[in-house]
């Protein structure tokens, strides 16, 4: 059976297009195009695209092609909060990748193995959960989580289901695995991004003392793994995208192993087994931290591809299928009823919509 890899896909459409022979980066800063036709692109979808954007919640938007810029809305620069709220869990996959490779972090090891407990006290059956079960969601672990999701608490009773059989979207889970990270490499997780993938990419706006001042939160006598935000602009936003985009690459240094990209964005949970059941709505399956496009239930644009997504509406959307990046942010607010909260946020149906558009204006 021949198997098709991201890189594979993204060669190909880049082959049926007008572009650089040689991959594109940014540099200090984004190059742009100057004639969205050049990329592709019909300036009257372009439009189309623009208003939909204006009319709507979002602070901030990018659409890369081709590693350079074909689209923009509002300052993609540093924003006041950038807090990227769930996307964060992507972030930390990535960073996972070359400990993995290293072999400093093994993903079947579990979690009675590298020690690992919590305030309530876990069970010999939870604790044979691995550290693959918690970036996949699937850890059978329902303890409670330090920070408050609106998912976690609605979840199974504990003992429910048994490691790796069940996904459960799980901030339990992802604040683990965070530990399980730091306790393994010996970093600081902003230490350690501010090393790995800040300043070997050039992120533009990544602020180390702001994190480690303002980054971790949560209610510790709940669980002893803290919430571990980020707070990222628009444009270093689409600076990661691109970065997996590329399986990983940036100008010929691989910054996350080709093999973890590959692995982290497959379908480990196949749209029809996410939970809870609501999630299926949306057509997305999971892999590890990164939504997945499942490709029963997305067309040929979007098969490969996947999303980095955010409470409030932040997103990454990464196609290798078109050679695209999609960046976009909302800003953070005080909500006390779900009309408040409904009124500033940009759901994954309004920010499909928005890729939907994004991907008519291409008159490839």
């Amino acid at each position: 059976m021949i198997r098709l890899t991201l890189a594979a896909i993204a060669a190909a459409a880049l082959a049926g297009c007008a572009q650089e022979a040689a991959p594109v980066y940014p540099q200090a800063g984004w190059a742009s195009y100057a004639d969205p036709q050049d990329a592709g692109f019909d300036a009257a979808g372009l439009a189309a695209l623009e208003q939909a954007v204006a009319a709507g919640s979002t602070q901030s938007m990018m659409v890369v092609k081709g590693g350079k810029v074909v689209f923009s809305h509002g300052d993609v620069g540093p924003a006041e909060g950038s807090y990227i709220a769930s996307v964060r869990k992507s972030i930390l996959t990535m960073m996972m990748g070359a400990w993995v490779e290293r072999g400093v972090i093994d993903p079947g090891a579990t979690l009675a193995a590298l020690g690992i407990d919590d305030n309530q006290g876990l069970t010999d059956a939870e604790k044979s959960a691995t550290v693959r079960d918690l970036i996949a969601a699937r850890s059978g672990i329902y303890h409670p989580a330090s920070n408050f999701s609106g998912v976690t608490e609605d979840g199974p009773k504990r003992g429910d289901h048994a490691p790796g059989t069940y996904y459960w979207y799980n901030n339990w889970d992802f604040n683990a695995a965070g530990g399980v990270f730091e306790e393994l490499t010996g970093k600081d997780i902003y230490e350690a991004f501010g090393e790995q993938i800040a300043a070997p990419i050039g992120l533009e706006d990544f602020d180390l003392a702001a994190h480690r001042e303002n980054g971790k939160t949560g209610d510790l006598t709940q669980s002893r793994f803290p919430a571990y935000h980020f707070f990222l602009s628009t444009r270093d936003l689409a600076r990661i995208g691109l970065l997996m985009l590329r399986e990983g690459d940036w100008e010929g240094e691989q910054i996350v192993p080709r093999d973890w990209v590959e692995e982290s964005v497959s379908l480990t949970t196949p749209n029809e087994d996410m939970n809870p059941a609501r999630y299926r709505d949306s057509g997305f399956g999971y892999g590890y931290m990164w939504w997945v496009f499942d490709p029963d239930h997305f067309p040929a644009p979007f098969h490969g591809g996947y999303a980095a997504r955010g409470h409030f509406g932040q997103y990454i959307v990464v196609l290798p299928a078109g050679d695209l990046v999609i960046a976009h942010k909302t800003a953070p607010f005080q909500y006390d009823t779900p009309e408040e909260y409904a009124a500033g946020n940009v759901t994954w149906g309004e920010m499909q919509a928005l890729v939907d558009l994004t991907l008519a204006a291409m008159d490839e």
